[in-house]
């Protein structure tokens, strides 16, 4: 099977597994390409990784293939209890952390660095998939949302992480 198949060459695409063909420049093809984008990013995370991060990257990288699936017309869902274990994630990586005072400058050491800019990626992953269910009229129906909301401030907690073991001071900004 070839890669390419030419059914794109005129502006059009459908997801995987969909017979229904739409606009490259839809909202919902932004938002499966801003997912896509996020995780390939965390592909990159994950070539930097120690074990730790390893597991939680790899179990983030499946729940977004879930969203996708989601956003895709697929009957997959995210629960509850993957939102529960996100957040158990992040107290527990803060009550490692010291309290946070300000914003702090993204980078330090390079994982630190690319979880900084996934995280940011996460942000534009998340409004693009909110456009989608906008210009649809509809909810999810499932916690995607609330997901893709944990999911930006675990990033930011790994990176804060990455940055302390490492005993990199966090530099707030200049204002």
């Amino acid at each position: 099977m070839a890669l390419y198949t030419r059914k794109g060459d005129k502006g059009d695409t459908s997801a995987f597994g969909c017979k229904q063909r739409f606009s490259k420049n839809s909202a919902l093809t932004e938002s499966l390409g801003s997912l896509d984008e996020l995780n390939s990013l965390l592909g990159i995370c994950k070539t930097k990784a120690a074990d730790f991060e390893l597991k939680i990257i790899e179990q983030v990288q499946n729940n977004l293939f879930i969203i996708q699936a989601k956003i895709a017309g697929a009957d997959k869902k995210i629960t509850q209890d993957k939102i529960d274990e996100i957040e158990k994630i992040i107290d527990d990586i803060e009550k490692q952390l010291p309290p946070i005072k300000s914003f702090f400058l993204p980078g330090g050491n390079e994982l630190a660095a690319y979880f900084d800019y996934t995280r940011a990626v996460a942000r534009r992953a998340e409004r693009r998939a909110i456009a989608y269910f906008e210009s649809e009229k509809t909810q999810p129906n499932d916690e995607s949302l609330a997901y893709l909301n944990r999911l930006s401030s675990l990033l930011y907690a790994l990176a804060r992480l990455v940055n302390f073991k490492l005993k990199i001071k966090e530099i707030q900004p200049k204002y």
